[in-house]
């Protein structure tokens, strides 16, 4: 873990942070100690050299961008969250992907997280649209995406290839008009 977390964004118990290379003890340790708890959903790197490709990505491809979630009291990573696939121009948009570790799970803070990935998307990014693609059986991810606004735009079958298969997902999105007038009723309230 960096000695100075150097957040995007923070919550009352989380902050973002762009994934560094010096994360990799850490973020490998948690996706091991996790490996139950995220199948059959994610399958991330619990190698030194699998994390290096893997932040890599996320830190130099401009089409990506990563975001650790850490809790603030102690700078530990609880999570994640990935915008991939951003196409700027007319389209202004994203794919979010993301996970909770076991240690922080049902705590409530990837709902903080999202929020404020979500905030530094259409706020510092300039992205006008995020989708999540979930699985039907992902009961939490759908949860989350529901908690954090999003809404249901659609089923895609066969739609990514994920442990050996092509799999469902439903499609959930969030605009940045959506937050606009979520605040704007929330501050009206």
């Amino acid at each position: 873990m960096p000695d100075t977390p150097g957040y995007l964004a923070e919550g009352p118990r989380v902050g973002i942070r762009h994934f560094a290379q010096e994360d990799a003890a850490e973020f490998t340790a948690r996706a091991r100690e996790s490996k139950d708890h995220h199948h059959p959903w994610l399958f991330l790197p619990t190698s030194a050299q699998a994390y290096a490709a893997y932040a890599g990505r996320l830190i130099e491809d401009p089409t990506r961008a990563g975001f650790l979630v850490c809790e603030r009291d102690n700078g530990s990573i609880a999570g994640f969250i990935n915008i991939n696939n951003i196409v700027e121009g007319g389209f202004l948009s994203g794919a979010l992907g993301y996970g909770v570790f076991a240690h922080a799970a049902g705590r409530g803070l990837m709902t903080e997280a999202l929020d404020l990935v979500v905030g530094h998307a259409f706020g510092p990014m300039g992205l006008h649209r995020l989708e999540i693609n979930v699985q039907p059986g992902n009961t939490a991810s759908i949860a989350l995406a529901r908690r954090s606004g999003f809404r249901l735009e659609g089923f895609s079958p066969d739609m990514l290839y994920i442990d050996g298969a092509w799999r469902d997902h439903e499609r959930w999105a969030i605009t940045a008009e959506m937050v606009a007038s979520r605040r704007s009723a929330h501050e009206a309230g």
